[in-house]
C-alpha cells in the first residue's frame, strides 16, 4: 500500500490501537470479509503487548503529562510499556539530556501502578 498523503496524525497508546483494531475486526467479521495477514498480525501484537485498556491508558498519559519533565512521546511510551522498576523508567529517559531524581521516579512509578 502506497501512502499518497497524510491527512491527520495523532498519538495513541497501544491499548487504544487494540480497541480500534478489534472494532475493525468485528465489523469485517459481521460483513463476512476476510481479515488480511497484516490486520491479523497487528491485532495479535496489540493483544499480546497491551497491558491495560484504552481509557485507563489515556488517563495515565494525561496524569503523566502534568509532570514537569514529561514529553508527550515519553508519556505514551510509559503508558505502552508500563515499566515496573526505576531502571526501566531510566532506560526510557536514556536519550534525554536530564536525569530524574528519586522523587520523580517514585511519582512516575506510583502513577503507573495506580493505572494497573
Amino acid at each position: 500500500m502506497i501512502v499518497k498523503e497524510i491527512i491527520n496524525e495523532e498519538m495513541i497508546t497501544l491499548a487504544e490501537a487494540k480497541g480500534i483494531l478489534l472494532d475493525i475486526k468485528e465489523k469485517r467479521l459481521e460483513e463476512d470479509m476476510e481479515l488480511g495477514y497484516e490486520l491479523r498480525r497487528a491485532i495479535n501484537h496489540a493483544e499480546l503487548f497491551s497491558k491495560t485498556d484504552g481509557p485507563k491508558s489515556m488517563g495515565l498519559v494525561e496524569k503523566l503529562l502534568q509532570l514537569e519533565k514529561m514529553k508527550p512521546e515519553i508519556a505514551y511510551r510509559l503508558a505502552d510499556i508500563m515499566p515496573a522498576s526505576f531502571d526501566e523508567i531510566r532506560s526510557i529517559y536514556a536519550k534525554e539530556r536530564f536525569t530524574l531524581s528519586e522523587e520523580e521516579l517514585t511519582t512516575i512509578l506510583d502513577l503507573i501502578t495506580d493505572a494497573y
